[in-house]
């Protein structure tokens, strides 16, 4: 959960107390707030003597003077504001309020001389402060002694600009992102004993609160509906698996749908084919896929998303039970396609088997794109910079790789094809879930292709950026909740009006 902000957006101010932050362009100019705040000129002494020169994302905390109103002034430089993207001024409002420290008021000047700050520059500068503040210490017991109540954290963040009723009106549409990535990582950082499969349901069933239509399929209806092949990865679990179906309908009464699918498996021992004890305990983010994906309908509803859209995510527990999947098991999927059970460690391609089969037979989606911690095999090949793309669809894998670009939650395509599909053949079934210790993360892509049909998709590996991700200006967490505007923005630039 995020630190405790309050917004607001004013066209003047007069500060009393607390942090003033001056936005700096490029030769050193700043906010003329600078007369009021600062009248002995201790500031220009200050990036003197540091050698401030206003580059991007660079910081100056001062101690304010005697006479000013405020007790600090922070100074963010903008380098040469015409080269800032869309990411960089996200970036920007992580490095505002990592200057923010303990203030509990915060005035942030934006209009710069010469330089043009616009509604949406602003907006995207109050996203990244929500975006850093995030940090999960539900379960600390241990509180330090001047920390009295959870309020006393928060803090008041006015941005002072001229814009500031076009960027209230913006903001809605950055705080419906920041509740939808809060969301993801949250889910992505709760520990599995408290986050079961039925658990997951009911936090998907929270989002009927922003008008999503939700739909909690039971073991019972799933075994009706044959999806044997999410099925036999739940088996051996003590907790019973559940399948989420959401629905926004924010488009045309006759539009077809946007779909988007998560993997959900909330801890994954491995199975029969058990893991090396050394790091099991990361494999409660195994759900990574499943948490973009709720996170997305959260933001889309919360921002009345002009688009059809549904969501399914497969929830089950891979556990080492009696009763567990065997390596050598044949299972049948909801597709009437037999899988060959090769390690029981590859389970979460077997849950999306039968999601995605359930999508594109129920639904007749536009497109559908799944997400998944699927492989480790693509952390060797893109590290934690980039998530794994394949896809049978040139199109709407352009449209994800200019949304990555944007967003900076990158993705990288890689190649699906013929020869790596001949890997996945097994003797005793139509197919087996591994394809062997090459091209594993192709192998995968491999697999859930052939539940497709004809529906154009794209299939996200997420295992190196979902979780344990590189720290950014915008990011602190562990769960990183990678994916929402990642999607978020492939739906706003593509499919909406």
């Amino acid at each position: 959960m995020s630190k405790k902000i309050t917004i607001s957006f004013s066209k003047s101010a007069k500060p009393k107390g607390g942090l003033a932050v001056l936005l700096s362009g490029k030769g050193g100019l700043i906010s003329e707030a600078v007369n009021d705040l600062d009248p002995a000129g201790v500031s220009a002494r200050a990036m003197e003597i540091a050698g401030f020169e206003s580059k991007a994302i660079a910081t100056l905390d001062i101690l304010a003077p005697q006479d000013s109103p405020v007790d600090r002034i922070g100074l963010l430089g903008l380098g040469d504001p015409s080269e800032l993207t869309e990411y960089d001024w996200l970036r920007l409002g992580g490095s505002i309020f990592a200057l923010t420290q303990k203030s509990r008021k915060v005035w942030i000047f934006v209009d710069v001389p010469g330089v043009e700050v616009g509604a949406q520059n602003v907006a995207d500068l109050a996203l990244g402060m929500l975006l850093r503040s995030y940090r999960f210490d539900t379960y600390k017991t241990r509180k330090k002694d001047n920390a009295k109540k959870e309020d006393d954290g928060a803090t008041s963040v006015t941005f002072v600009t001229t814009h500031s009723a076009a960027a209230k009106r913006n903001f809605v549409v950055s705080k419906a992102v920041a509740g939808g990535v809060e969301l993801a990582r949250d889910l992505v950082n709760e520990p599995p004993n408290t986050l079961g499969p039925v658990e997951f349901a009911k936090k998907a069933s929270a989002l009927e609160a922003l008008g999503v239509d939700v739909e909690i399929l039971t073991e019972k209806e799933m075994k009706r509906l044959k999806m044997g092949a999410l099925l036999g990865v739940a088996q051996g679990a003590a907790r019973p698996p559940r399948m989420a179906i959401m629905q926004w309908k924010g488009g045309k009464a006759k539009q077809k749908p946007l779909a988007f699918i998560g993997k959900g498996v909330v801890f994954d021992s491995g199975g029969i084919s058990l893991k090396p004890g050394a790091g099991m305990e990361d494999m409660k983010g195994d759900m990574g896929g499943a948490a973009a994906v709720i996170g997305l309908m959260h933001t889309l509803a919360a921002r009345k998303a002009k688009a059809n859209v549904v969501a399914i995510i497969g929830l089950v527990e891979n556990m080492p039970d009696g009763n567990a999947q065997r390596p050598g098991d044949i299972v049948t999927s909801m597709s009437g396609q037999t899988i060959e059970i090769i390690n029981t460690d590859a389970e979460g391609r077997l849950v999306l088997a039968d999601a995605l089969w359930y999508c594109q037979d129920r639904f007749k989606p536009q497109f559908m794109i799944n997400l998944a911690t699927l492989t480790g095999a693509i952390l060797v090949a893109l590290g934690k910079q980039h998530a794994g793309l394949f896809s049978n669809d040139d199109d709407l894998s352009r449209q994800l790789a200019t949304a990555g670009e944007v967003t900076q939650e990158k993705v990288w395509r890689l190649p699906l094809g013929s020869d790596y599909d001949k890997m996945i053949d097994s003797k005793f079934a139509d197919m087996k879930n591994v394809g062997g210790r090459f091209a594993g993360s192709i192998t995968a892509g491999q697999f859930l292709q052939r539940f497709v049909n004809d529906t154009p998709w794209a299939h996200l590996d997420v295992a190196g950026t979902a979780m344990s991700a590189p720290q950014t200006e915008i990011n602190r967490s562990w769960g990183s909740g990678y994916g929402v505007r990642l999607l978020d923005h492939l739906v706003k630039a593509n499919f909406e009006g």
